[in-house]
């Protein structure tokens, strides 16, 4: 058994740091073959998560500490929604929908949420990741 406490979160909140893209996960499945995919997302200010969407996965976020705002959008680019994840406030988590445009950003240094989604992995550009900026 694998424990999800403080230390956990605080290794994981420090590679993300030192990491150059602000963020860094920490895998439960053993494979990135695994039919289901769990792993927790530690994201710093300033990363850089494209808008995207998965075609064919549904996806969902427990934020389990800091603070982070969620996006989703129209197909046009407009956003459709957005929400702010605080624990403290009572705002824990979102269930993203299959091939819904959406992206995640950091508000406070530390933030690290679980992450859930259908394996097995699938690189963005075979999954058809497409940035909104460059529909034309």
């Amino acid at each position: 058994m694998k424990h999800i406490d403080k230390q956990l979160l605080d290794d994981v909140s420090r590679q993300a740091q030192k990491s150059d893209r602000l963020r860094m996960n920490y895998n439960f499945h053993q494979s990135l073959d695994e039919k289901c995919h769990r792993f927790l997302n530690a994201v710093e200010p300033g990363t850089k998560v494209e808008i995207h969407r998965h075609p064919t996965k549904d996806e969902s976020f427990v934020l389990l500490r800091g603070r982070v705002r969620v996006n989703t959008y129209n197909d046009d680019g407009s956003v459709d929604e957005s929400v702010v994840l605080c624990p403290e406030e009572g705002l824990y988590g979102v269930d993203i929908p299959k091939n819904i445009w959406h992206n995640v950003e950091s508000l406070e240094s530390g933030s690290v949420f679980f992450e859930c989604k259908e394996g097995p992995f699938v690189p963005h550009e075979v999954e058809r990741l497409l940035h909104l900026s460059d529909k034309g």
